[in-house]
């Protein structure tokens, strides 16, 4: 893959749909799920959906999805008390817990009843994360269906989300160095590309942002919630046709505008984590000026411009990150959120990039610290400003 920046024009802002409460058409009870039967054609996933097993990803050793009862899950977060919180969000509340039965501690999300993700993306989830395993997606261990309670148990992620760590730093907390921002982007598009190219049909995600990078012991990303993954096109076909979903800021330009979607909106979205790993910008930032509102519009100009890339790191960096690395980096941000989406490069390639790159080392102690006209940090957010992003769902 070459180096060169590529020119990049137009404008991606999307336009934000007004939220709103959706009925629930999807009748669950309180059953195993393969008697569960939805309609739309979600019953059919499990049989269409096929993965190629790779030896290193752990093959298809893995355990079935079990099932919980309301009492299990309320018990292992004392009933649900606002200390085990996690985190909030449109779907509704995850919290830590502790299962009685194996005393393994794990993240419990309880969908809100009346909220925005309803029983079909519950259903989706369960049936995506029963077939998919992968090193870098989250794992589900189980689910609850029981009367009007839809609950999700994955495995617990001790740091948190990608989030927490670039834009919600709690003071005195340790910032991201480069060589951790290079880790987690190369873990990130691993386990994108597992969807896209080992699943039959291909997977897309439909929702990479920051918030959905959960990481763990030795900040070890992988992706989590997939309630609004859908099967890709297959055969002749080169999209599949949706209703416009996804979080404002990352959604990719073509798809905002026609609902057609296709494995090059998730690059856009990839392209877009990528530059707020290395600016440490957020995709949409209210607070900012205009032109700088929206970190794709901001960042086209400064692409075509060698001079300007410096002026792109992350201030809490404070220099120390390779030159080099850098501009390879922003290369590849670049490419991904280009307006055309057959200009973006494929995941496979996105990859190889980044995976050379992080085994790049920077050593500060050693490797000079790299001087810019270093913009203003943002200044800090409340925990939950995060959580109050505009949503398309």
């Amino acid at each position: 893959m070459g180096w060169m920046m590529i020119p990049c024009s137009g404008n991606s802002n999307c336009k934000a749909k007004t939220k709103k409460k959706r009925k629930n058409k999807i009748e669950l009870q309180d059953k195993p799920l393969d008697q569960i039967k939805p309609t739309s054609g979600f019953s059919k996933t499990s049989s269409i959906l096929s993965v190629k097993e790779d030896p290193k990803d752990g093959g298809s050793d893995h355990i079935a999805a079990q099932t919980f009862v309301f009492r299990e899950l309320a018990a292992a977060t004392r009933n649900f008390r606002s200390e085990c919180l996690l985190g909030e969000g449109g779907f509704g509340r995850v919290y830590k817990g502790r299962l009685e039965s194996t005393n393994q501690v794990v993240a419990i999300k309880q969908l809100d009843r009346d909220g925005l993700q309803g029983n079909r993306e519950f259903l989706v989830e369960v049936l995506m994360l029963s077939l998919l395993h992968h090193p870098n997606l989250v794992n589900l261990i189980g689910y609850c269906a029981d009367g009007d309670q839809r609950l999700l148990v994955y495995e617990y992620m001790p740091l948190g989300s990608l989030d927490d760590h670039l834009h919600d730093v709690l003071p005195g907390k340790r910032r991201l160095d480069w060589n951790t921002r290079m880790k987690i982007a190369t873990g990130a598009a691993k386990g994108l590309e597992y969807l896209h190219d080992k699943a039959s049909p291909p997977v897309i995600y439909r929702d990479l942002k920051c918030s959905n990078i959960l990481l763990g012991e030795g900040y070890h990303p992988k992706l989590s919630d997939f309630g609004l993954a859908k099967l890709g096109p297959v055969g002749d076909n080169t999209h599949v046709s949706t209703r416009v979903m996804g979080t404002y800021g990352y959604c990719a330009p073509e798809y905002a505008m026609t609902g057609q979607l296709t494995l090059k909106s998730d690059v856009y979205s990839f392209g877009v984590v990528l530059l707020e790993i290395i600016t440490g910008r957020t995709a949409i930032d209210n607070t900012r000026g205009a032109g700088e509102q929206n970190l794709v519009a901001w960042a086209r100009p400064l692409f075509n411009d060698r001079k300007k890339l410096s002026q792109m790191a992350d201030p809490t960096l404070q220099g120390q990150y390779p030159q080099r690395g850098l501009y390879q980096a922003l290369a590849v941000a670049a490419m991904c959120v280009q307006e055309q989406p057959n200009m973006r490069p494929v995941i496979a390639d996105v990859v190889t990039a980044l995976t050379y790159l992080a085994s790049q080392k920077y050593d500060h102690e050693t490797e000079p610290v790299q001087s810019s006209r270093l913009a203003p940090c943002t200044p800090p957010r409340t925990k939950r400003d995060s959580e109050r992003k505009a949503q398309l769902r």
